[in-house]
Order: C-alpha cells, then structure tokens, then sequence
C-alpha cells in the first residue's frame, strides 16, 4: 500500500469534492465563486480518478526496479504540478479566486500527465523510447 500512498491520499482529497456532484451543480452556469470552486475541485476529483486508474494499469506491467523509478518520477511529477500551480496562480494570491485557479490548474496538469502515462501504458513492444516489460 505504501506505493500508492501520494495517490491514496488525493483520492482521500478528492471524495470531499464530490458533492457539488451530487448536488446537480450545472458547472457550465456555474456564476458564483463558491460554485466555480466547486466545479473546479469536482473536476479534479475526476482527474485524479482517472489518473490513479491509468498508474495501477501502467505499474502491474513494470518488474520491481520500474515500479521503484515509476514511483520516484510520479513523486517528482507531483511536486512539480503542486509548485506549477501555486505559482500559477500567485498572481490572485488572497483573492477569491484562488483556490479556483489552483484548483483548475491541478486538474489539467493531472489530464496532461495522464495523456503521458496512457501512452506509455500503450507501448508496443520493440518500442525503444519506452520501458520494457
């Protein structure tokens, strides 16, 4: 379990969000802040779902010393989004929206690293610019 622990724990995040689901939040009206903050951290919250789908599929084809790079460059990739993004949006630091901002950001940067993942969970064999399993 201690592979997942990064994932396990946005996943955690990510049940928080769900309720502007659940609510029936039309995020394409979405006018108030309070919504648009809502809709962006349900957005996450799907990203993050579908992401740590495609990292479970992707590590069970690696052999033990991959699993232990995979893990090492998802850590790093998961600095790097969190520090993109909160200089991202330094710009509206304090402002109302903020967490918006963040938040939206964190979604695409986990879309865009899924894209990655994908691909190289489609690998065919004799491929070299990928791992081989």
């Amino acid at each position: 379990m201690k592979l997942y622990k990064p994932f396990v724990i946005v996943s955690f995040l990510s049940i928080l969000f769900v309720p502007s689901v659940v609510l029936g939040l039309d995020c394409q009206n979405a006018n108030t802040q309070a919504d648009m903050n809502q809709c962006a951290s349900s957005d996450l919250a799907r990203e993050t779902q579908i992401i740590n789908k495609t990292y479970r599929d992707l590590r069970t084809k690696l052999n033990p010393a991959q699993q232990r790079q995979f893990k090492k460059v998802q850590l790093a990739w998961i600095k790097y989004k969190d520090l993109s993004c909160e200089f991202e949006a330094s710009g509206v630091e304090g402002g109302s929206a903020h967490a918006m901002i963040i938040t939206a950001c964190l979604a695409e940067e986990t879309r865009l690293r899924n894209k990655e993942l994908e691909a190289l969970n489609s690998c065919q064999e004799g491929d070299l610019s990928c791992p081989s399993w």
